[in-house]
């Protein structure tokens, strides 16, 4: 039986009646299971029944095996059931990047349980933020994430009813209402397991992409999107068991789940992970362990070709790695190409979108490094012009929407967002502008939406100047994308500051925003002061003519 809306979805964040989310959501429920029907929690099981002491997940200093992958996360399930949490509740974790987060996913999956997946640099106004629009009930983290101390954390937020507390060191010590949780104590919950573990099309899993206030959107998902995405990276790719995955993407996002927690899991190989990324350390893994397959950000190849130890290593055993989030510069992946003798791939899509596009292994290096690959028919991408009239059959250029089963099921109870996010007639936009060739290879060439992209984290424009504002001193701000050659872009603040008011320094500037909670990513790493902002005809801060100005700038200091 296909899962219905209203199964999927609790009441305070159900789509509204009629509108083009629920038709939508409605669509995709029917796809459920057109590509498999066993859960990733059935999965992990299979692997340690069939090769328990196979590696699962291998980090610099820790192996986790599949015995081990299937153990904890059972443990994990039964503390969750033993503290009775409620089934189809929502469950806040945040946790660093290794083996232990995907057990720990894999342990609310067996609970019957939705992740609430929050990422490893989240401050703790956006973790506040998340677990509140989610409206979870339970949280799994450390005693402490980064300079919030999560233990007063989940004390101070009365909807948190659990607080599994897991030790990032020793990961199979775990504690409740500040005791010490062993197996023993919640064994006899195991036998309960199989009645409550999440189907493929249930509501498995909610995350965050940037949202235009600052704090995030929560994007929803079930398993079923992402077992979809695993037949077009696996054909993609050509990837079979044999291949070793290193992933060195945050879990909690789109790329960083289909890379860890998805494909290598249905292929059953083992996946190389780091808690912190560092681009030495992951060359030395590659090495070490003969990875086959990497997926990274453009950002993080680049710092492995800057690195003066790259050509040290033997890059022999690597055959593809798999990037995206940002655009792909083609300088520097042919250099990784020439330099590795491994294939650059990516996937064009988002957190909300999946994949529109793709390039293969068998394409020429030209469609893999200067397009964005050629469309995915079962995605039935469209480009729209700014009146949303359809212009695909000339080309473009238009904002690519899609409407397909690799997408998410819309973003958790904000009605305004998925608004914003479909067409009348239940496509999802991408807010990328887009061109299509004759033979239907796709290539970005610009952003509907303000968004800065900083080593393939979209960061808000808009959300940047709201928090800028918020200083007394400041009477406008913009925000724009600055050139890096590292990170592709960083974020550059303009500022014109109130008569008489004392200006700040970039230093001081990243202070105050440090102190009001905002993430690192958002903080400007340029600050301009200016007596006034250029305006277009209508009004607008003439954005443009900064980015042109910032980048006059950087030349002639180059220079």
């Amino acid at each position: 039986m296909q899962p219905h809306l209203d199964d999927v979805f609790p009441s305070d964040a159900r789509p509204v009646p009629g509108s083009p989310h629920a038709r939508y959501v409605t669509e995709r429920l029917g796809e459920v299971g057109a590509w498999g029907l066993d859960s990733y929690a059935s999965t992990v099981d299979r692997h340690a029944e069939r090769d328990p002491d196979g590696d699962a997940f291998i980090e610099a200093d820790r192996r986790m095996s599949w015995w081990d992958y299937r153990s904890h996360s059972n443990f994990v399930a039964s503390a969750l059931m033993a503290s009775s949490v409620s089934p189809r509740a929502r469950v806040g974790v945040i946790f660093p990047d290794g083996g232990a987060v995907h057990s720990i996913f894999v342990g609310v999956e067996k609970a019957g349980l939705t992740i609430v997946g929050i990422g490893p640099r989240a401050g703790r106004r956006e973790i506040e933020h998340i677990l509140a629009t989610t409206g979870a009930t339970a949280l799994v983290s450390p005693a402490r994430h980064r300079d919030v101390d999560m233990i007063s954390l989940a004390v101070d937020l009365p909807s948190i009813g659990t607080h599994l507390v897991v030790d990032k060191d020793d990961q199979s010590s775990l504690w409740v209402a500040g005791e010490l949780v062993t197996p023993d104590d919640v064994s006899e919950q195991e036998e309960l397991i199989a009645d409550r573990r999440l189907g493929i099309g249930d509501l498995w899993l909610v995350n965050s992409t940037s949202g235009t206030t600052g704090l995030p959107k929560c994007v929803a998902h079930n398993q079923n999107r992402w077992i979809y995405y695993h037949t077009l990276t696996t054909d993609a790719g050509s990837f079979t068991t044999d291949d070793v995955f290193m992933s060195v993407i945050p879990a909690p996002f789109g790329f960083g789940i289909w890379t860890a927690h998805v494909t290598p899991l249905l292929l059953g190989a083992p996946t190389v992970v780091m808690e912190r990324f560092d681009a030495d350390g992951a060359m030395d893994l590659i090495e070490q362990e003969g990875v086959t397959v990497l997926s990274c950000v453009s950002t993080q190849f680049i710092m492995m070709l800057n690195s003066p130890r790259f050509d040290a290593h033997d890059w022999t055993r690597l055959r593809c790695i798999f990037t995206g989030g940002e655009p792909v510069p083609f300088q520097r992946s042919e250099e990784f190409e020439r330099r590795t003798g491994a294939r650059v791939l990516q996937f064009f899509g988002s957190n909300e979108t999946g994949g529109l596009s793709r390039t293969r292994m068998s394409d020429s290096r030209e469609r893999r490094l200067l397009t964005s690959g050629q469309i995915i028919e079962g995605m039935n991408v469209r480009l729209l012009d700014e009146d949303g009239r359809d212009v695909t059959t000339s080309g473009g250029p238009g904002q690519a929407a899609c409407a397909g089963p690799a997408t998410c099921l819309g973003y958790y109870g904000d009605a305004e967002a998925n608004r914003e996010l479909f067409t009348d007639d239940g496509f999802m936009l991408t807010g990328d502008i887009c061109r299509l060739d004759d033979e239907h290879y796709l290539t970005l060439v610009g952003r509907a939406s303000d968004i800065i992209i900083r080593g393939g984290k979209n960061i808000s424009a808009p959300a940047v100047e709201a928090e800028i504002l918020s200083h007394e001193a400041v009477a406008l701000a913009a925000a724009v994308a600055m050139p890096d050659a590292v990170f592709g872009e960083r974020v550059c603040a303009y500022v014109v500051f109130k008569p008489g008011a004392q200006a700040f320094t970039l230093l001081e500037l990243v202070e105050y925003l440090e102190a009001r909670g905002v993430s690192k990513e958002m903080r400007p790493e340029r600050l301009e002061i200016v007596d006034d902002l250029p305006r277009s005809s209508g009004g607008k801060v003439a954005k443009g003519e900064l980015r042109e100005d910032i980048r006059r700038r950087l030349q002639e200091a180059d220079a």
